[in-house]
């Protein structure tokens, strides 16, 4: 295999740090890493596998240096950053992994998790997009289920940690139990949630439902599937929650449900009501896996199920899935 490198773009933020972890921790041995980050971090130093290595002021004239030397770049920088320096790596070669809003409802963009639909990773044109947090830990579960009994609609509540919302939402909570005001949410979280997450549009969704809505649909290649959701801030630092309730259009009982769950990469079951034994956010910190619980039969309707889903919304929910669609991208190389 030839030489290849590596660029992480937003290195120094939560996700990007959380790249550097998730690459360490695979063995993703690139021959070559480039470090990118604003203005203010520039020339500061990160140690990475086993180096101390400078990081790089995001600029074009940066960029276009590397032509030929980048061949994948992970990105956790924003939508605006996204959007003018997605291409620009593209251009000189690199395959993007974007984990912004800016590119997955895009309909030339491949919005990929690994163990859901790993084949449209090679429809990309330069851009791979990657999920939304919430959205990553669904479709895992969602994908079994659909496979064995055919989805016909999904409803979902989340309870989303505050580490989505980066590190204003992660200081709002740890200042919030000191008695501190928000500076980050609209209102206090600790001790608090919010049935809010990202803008208010015109029909009172937020934009957070209609990205788990919408991503569904895309991830799953069920463009008609009939999906809703309420999206909720919880005063959990890592870790969201999900309750999902599921109508299938063929019969289910809860055995062929927690067959069908206990046997999808990528996804552990935790299942023991009789012991108390379900899937916790403190349970999931830092864990690659998504976890599914509260496994039950939903007899409200002709073939239904709900379940519990949790996961680390900063590994799985963004980094990890992130280098798999590069492990993927090497792997075929």
């Amino acid at each position: 295999m030839k030489s290849f490198g590596i660029a992480i773009v937003g290195a120094t933020g939560m996700v990007g740090r959380k790249f550097l972890q998730v690459l360490e921790e695979r063995n993703v041995s690139a021959d070559r890493y480039f470090m990118f980050a604003s203005e203010k971090s520039a020339g500061s130093k990160m140690n990475f596998m086993g180096e101390d290595r400078s990081v790089i002021e995001l600029t074009k004239d940066n960029v276009l240096a590397l032509k030929g030397k980048v061949d994948y770049a992970l990105f956790s920088a924003g939508g605006g950053v996204s959007k003018e320096f997605a291409p620009l790596f593209a251009e000189i070669g690199a395959t993007v992994v974007d984990n912004s809003s800016q590119w997955r409802m895009h309909n030339d963009v491949p919005l990929v998790v690994p163990e859901v639909n790993r084949e449209d990773i090679f429809l990309h044109k330069g851009i791979i997009a990657n999920p939304n947090c919430s959205t990553i830990q669904a479709v895992v579960a969602l994908k079994p289920l659909h496979d064995a009994f055919g989805l016909k609609r999904v409803v979902y509540a989340t309870y989303q940690a505050v580490s989505g919302a980066g590190r204003g939402g992660y200081m709002d909570l740890t200042e919030g139990i000191k008695g501190a005001p928000p500076k980050k949410f609209p209102h206090p979280i600790a001790y608090n949630v919010l049935p809010h997450i990202d803008i208010f549009m015109d029909d009172g969704y937020t934009k957070e439902e209609w990205k788990m809505i919408g991503e569904t649909r895309k991830i799953l290649h069920l463009p008609d599937l009939k999906v809703t959701a309420t999206t909720v801030r919880v005063p959990v630092f890592y870790g969201h929650s999900e309750a999902i309730n599921v109508e299938f259009e063929n019969p289910c009982d809860r055995k062929s449900l927690l067959e069908a769950l206990s046997n999808f990469d990528g996804l552990k079951l935790v299942d023991d009501p009789s012991t108390a034994l379900y899937p916790m956010p403190i349970d999931v910190a830092d864990k690659d896996e998504v976890y599914v619980g509260r496994v039950r039969v939903d007899d409200s309707v002709p073939s239904g199920a709900n379940i519990w889903v949790v996961a680390d919304n900063i590994r799985k929910g963004a980094a990890t899935n992130a280098v798999q669609i590069v492990e993927e991208l090497i792997k075929a190389r």
